[in-house]
């Protein structure tokens, strides 16, 4: 669908909007001692607290005041219809594990779908301050007054890339032997950063992400700032990536095509 200027900038503010109000929710928890923590799987663990609801709950009302005729898909509350043609995508906290460990690279995940993949991304990581904002031909960092523009950076030989991801198992055993190719390729990995690492992606201080068992709501607001910074995101066959799935993300087009060619060997 067509998106005009004057509704870009609307849904950029409501974006923003929603930001602000999750920033104030999840700092109200982070750090804290008596946070209870649930675990939402029953092999495993995925833990969920009241701040990922309360965080979710608030932005939802959000768009219920402004934006009513929109769609929601949230990780916390699941799917609510839309007659806009238009989804918000919402992960309230993504890196729950590292929130609850009093790491600040978890964050709060914002996109805007509208049929194809996102069309506005946003990564906000409330206890150091920074906003990461990706769409309609925009891509900006901004720490409270501090503006810069967000590009990523050259990067050809996969020998002079750094590479990221959340966890050393990538997957499933034979994804984990796939990224592992790609990993001793590179001149460093770095494990643990969710969000956060698409983030750096975005403002050009590392060049690669490579992931597996995304969901929607994990990948669109990075999508949309890792894109809007002048990068790629794909799934590991070069397909689109916005539903989830193996993701890999990239500064330079050239080091995504070499990451690909060994993650499909």
């Amino acid at each position: 669908m067509e998106i005009n200027k004057a509704m870009q900038q609307e849904l950029r503010a409501v974006a923003e909007e929603m930001a602000d109000t999750a920033r104030k929710v999840t700092l109200r928890y982070f750090r804290t001692r008596d946070l209870a923590i649930e675990n939402k799987e029953r092999e495993g663990f995925d833990p969920v607290t009241v701040a990922d609801r309360e965080a979710e709950q608030a932005m939802r009302a959000v768009l219920a005041r402004r934006r009513p005729e929109d769609a929601i898909f949230g990780e916390e509350f699941g799917h609510s219809t839309g007659s806009s043609g238009l989804t918000w995508v919402l992960d309230p906290i993504d890196g729950t594990r590292a929130f609850i460990s009093g790491a600040p690279s978890w964050g709060v995940l914002i996109g805007l779908e509208a049929g194809q993949g996102p069309v506005l991304g946003l990564i906000d990581q409330p206890f150091t301050g920074e906003r990461f904002f990706g769409g309609f031909g925009q891509a900006d960092w901004r720490r409270g007054t501090e503006k810069a523009p967000l590009n990523t950076r050259p990067c050809r030989r996969l020998e002079d890339a750094i590479l990221m991801t959340t966890f050393p198992e990538v997957g499933t055993g034979e994804e984990e032997m796939s990224f592992n190719a790609v990993s001793a390729r590179c001149k460093l990995t770095r494990f643990g950063l969710d969000c956060y690492a698409y983030a750096l992606l975005a403002l050009g201080q590392i060049d690669l992400v490579i992931e597996a068992g995304l969901n929607a709501y994990d990948v669109q607001g990075p999508i949309g700032v890792v894109e809007g910074a002048g990068g790629v995101v794909t799934d590991w066959q070069g397909n689109p990536a916005h539903n989830g799935g193996q993701i890999i993300a990239a500064g330079d087009a050239q080091a995504h095509a070499a990451a690909l060619e060994i993650l499909n060997r």
